[in-house]
């Protein structure tokens, strides 16, 4: 179908995943910060207004087909915050550790923990693609009171996983890669790829 692909991300942690699930692919994955694709504007309020966005912006500064993705973290008590504000939930500049603190004082009498990560991945062929490639992914678990683990990114140390029992933060990123949210859509998105290319 094609042999390179732009990842619309400069994240260390999602970059690792993407890689990781699209390898049987043999497809050459380039950040998009390889090829000073500067950031691109999240101005919506669904996930997959700015996945696409993403991927078109992209696509534009690159020429090449790319993929996108949004993803957050979604509490059922908060009304789906931090929701599409995720990576930003406690203000600029991003930080991880300032987002978690300011859920866990959120939630701290606060009964009903339930939450879930929600990604979609969103493939461009090329900018102004009139049938981008979409998928989507949900991850049901938990808030926790405190850390737990070392691994992952974000909300991974506090985010408990309803199957394993374990964080995020907990498990190998075969795992992760498994039964994410992402992992949940990347693996959808290659069943579509793999359809297109038949």
């Amino acid at each position: 179908m094609f042999s390179k692909l732009v990842i619309a991300s400069g994240n260390k942690g999602k970059l690792r995943e993407i890689e990781h699930i699209l390898a049987p692919l043999h497809i050459e994955i380039i950040p998009q910060n390889a090829l000073n694709v500067p950031e691109c504007e999240e101005p919506f309020c669904t996930f997959i207004e700015n996945a696409l966005a993403k991927a078109r912006h992209a696509s534009k500064h690159t020429g090449l087909p790319a993929l996108a993705d949004d993803s957050g973290l979604c509490v059922d008590a908060l009304q789906g915050a931090p929701g599409v504000l995720s990576a930003r939930y406690a203000g600029e500049p991003k930080s991880d550790e300032a987002n978690n603190q300011k859920l866990l004082k959120v939630m701290v009498n606060e009964k009903n923990r339930h939450a879930h990560f929600y990604c979609v991945m969103v493939l461009v062929r090329h900018e102004h693609d009139p049938e981008p490639i979409i998928a989507e992914g949900q991850w049901v678990g938990e808030i926790l009171s405190e850390y737990r683990g070392n691994d992952g990114f974000g909300y991974d140390p506090i985010f408990l996983d309803d199957k394993t029992g374990k964080t995020v933060a907990e498990l190998s990123i075969e795992i992760k890669s498994r039964i994410s949210h992402r992992g949940h859509a990347m693996a959808k998105l290659l069943q579509k790829i793999e359809r297109l290319s038949t």
